[in-house]
């Protein structure tokens, strides 16, 4: 087996069925097993996979484990060296799971790699982000990212200046095309399913790098990516509650007591902006990674 692909799903039915019709139609010369995990959608998804593809793995879970928690679900019974973990709602329009596989055997030093995320136009989905630190969270929380762009430490937490035809090293990739070694989760563990949705992926890229492996981005692999489809059906004020606590979460792991009291003590007003948010109908995507 050369690679696992893990998938969860939630209320997706149609995308993820298209994820997997364009995995078998593009991905020749490599022996793969699909994983998909069930975060009890309740729509017709498990009985739509099972009957379309019955040579794929479906996870039905009874309860809705968040991201980390369905991905490490696959990874339990994942078969292979390299474990690719697929939102739901990208799609795969070349050969460049093969492509990845042979990159990665190549690449022993890689941890994780990744690569292009394109928008349905092939235009460049700017998802690469440098660790967070207090600073640009505090702004992001409050929604002050919007009006002080030019901020050194967002623009470096963006990372605006990265170059998306390099080769390179980065801090963290989006976990919606993020591939893993076996030998990092052999030495880390699992994802923290302490996390339910965002910041999943940031947590396991610091682990990964204190661990000494790299998180490389290369251009020579991409994805199609949809953007956020199963997570647009949370309403604004929900989805800024899941932001919120996930931050404290990481704020505890990796800033100490102090940071994550800062986010505890702004949650509020942090929820009342995104109240209003959601009453304009306005749409910030400025740090909205996940499906």
């Amino acid at each position: 087996m050369d690679l696992s692909i893990i998938i969860v799903n939630w209320k997706v039915k149609d995308l993820v069925k298209r994820l997997v019709d364009s995995i078998f139609r593009y991905t020749k010369d490599i022996n793969f097993e699909i994983i998909v995990v069930d975060n009890d959608s309740g729509d017709g998804s498990v009985e739509l996979l099972l009957r379309s593809f019955p040579n794929i793995k479906v996870i039905a879970s009874d309860k809705n484990l968040g991201f980390a928690g369905g991905c490490n679900k696959g990874i339990e019974v994942a078969r292979s060296d390299f474990i690719l973990l697929l939102n739901p709602d990208t799609e795969i329009f070349d050969d460049s799971l093969m492509r990845l596989v042979h990159w990665m055997r190549a690449h022993p030093e890689a941890g994780i790699g990744s690569g292009k995320v394109l928008n349905p136009d092939h235009t460049i989905q700017r998802d690469v982000r440098r660790f967070p630190t207090i600073f640009s969270q505090f702004l992001i929380v409050l929604k002050l990212h919007h009006l002080f762009k030019k901020v050194k430490s967002l623009k470096q937490y963006f990372a605006r200046d990265f170059d998306y035809e390099k080769e390179q090293e980065v801090d963290q990739v989006i976990g919606a095309f993020f591939c893993i070694r076996r030998s990092v989760i052999e030495k880390i563990g699992l994802l923290d399913d302490a996390f339910f949705v965002w910041f999943e992926e940031v947590d396991f890229c610091k682990r990964t790098k204190e661990a000494g492996f790299k998180i490389i981005y290369t251009p020579k692999v991409s994805v199609i990516h949809h953007g956020g489809e199963s997570f647009a059906q949370v309403f604004a004020l929900k989805k800024q509650r899941y932001y919120n606590a996930s931050l404290r979460t990481y704020s505890k792991k990796h800033f100490g007591f102090l940071a994550w009291l800062l986010f505890t003590v702004i949650s509020p007003l942090s929820l009342l902006l995104a109240w209003l948010v959601g009453l304009l109908k306005i749409k910030p995507k400025a740090y909205v990674r996940k499906v």
